[in-house]
């Protein structure tokens, strides 16, 4: 499996980032019409903040993650609550090999398939696998927008080295030209996409600067961020950068922690 999120995505422990997801999550789930029996497909599934809400509702449910253990929390998670119509296994958005086409009828992906690599196929893959008169449902981070995750993606960024010759930010998945360019490419008409911002809120029973420990130990990019800083002298800098932007997105209060986030929710529908 040639993807070079894998290590990423498996070097922190995104679970502890994923609790603070949860209400949302299943508030994102819970407006999508899910109907008892459907086939539905969570891409990029983590251990299961949008899989288990679509369970619940009594969909059959395969979460697919590239991180290994996030798979295994997943499983962990779906056995705890007796979900029998839930199990997660280890994949790859961008290469879907041992699913067949026309699997699904619903296609979610939170902030998930954005982050793996050759955005085209990942698009082709979701259509792929999705029946006709499905569809695709995407949650995506937006390039430069004032709110928490893309100014923590966008200040990690100023601190690591640049990425490789090819790399395509994943946050370029939150520009609506971008969205119509590459599910175009895979057949769909512009009239059967709609983009629409909206917010998700990050939720934690403390102060931000709890919030920010977490994104520091736990989160991929941050930790990647701060390794980067450290070997250069810039750690303080950094912590500080961070510090500032969670206490100003917050608005619970100094003991407890509640930040929206804006992003791109994509629908798309096949036929």
């Amino acid at each position: 499996m040639n993807n070079q999120n894998k290590a990423l995505w498996e070097k922190g422990d995104f679970t502890q980032i994923a609790v603070t997801m949860r209400e949302s999550g299943q508030q994102l789930v819970e407006g999508l019409g899910i109907a008892a029996g459907i086939d539905v497909l969570d891409l990029g599934c983590g251990d299961g903040t949008t899989a288990i809400p679509a369970a619940a509702l009594g969909a059959n449910v395969l979460g697919v993650d590239i991180a290994s253990n996030l798979v295994a929390a997943g499983n962990a998670r779906a056995a705890a609550a007796g979900m029998a119509n839930l199990r997660f296994q280890e994949g790859d958005a961008s290469g879907l090999a041992d699913i067949a086409d026309d699997s699904f009828d619903l296609v979610l992906s939170v902030f998930g398939a954005m982050f793996a690599p050759r955005p085209m196929d990942v698009a082709r893959e979701m259509v792929r696998v999705t029946r006709p008169g499905g569809r695709i449902v995407m949650g995506n981070w937006i390039p430069g927008d004032p709110t928490l995750v893309a100014q923590i993606l966008k200040i990690s960024a100023a601190y690591t080295p640049p990425p490789p010759e090819g790399f395509i930010s994943p946050v370029t998945w939150g520009i609506e030209g971008n969205v119509h360019e590459r599910f175009g490419g895979a057949g769909i008409a512009p009239d059967r996409i709609s983009c629409t911002p909206e917010t998700y809120v990050f939720r934690h029973a403390g102060p931000p600067s709890e919030l920010l420990d977490r994104f520091r130990m736990f989160y991929g990019p941050t930790m990647n961020a701060f390794a980067a800083a450290q070997a250069n002298g810039r750690e303080e800098e950094l912590q500080a950068e961070l510090a500032a932007l969670f206490a100003a997105q917050n608005q619970g209060g100094p003991d407890r922690t509640v930040i929206p986030a804006t992003f791109l929710k994509v629908v798309v529908h096949t036929d």
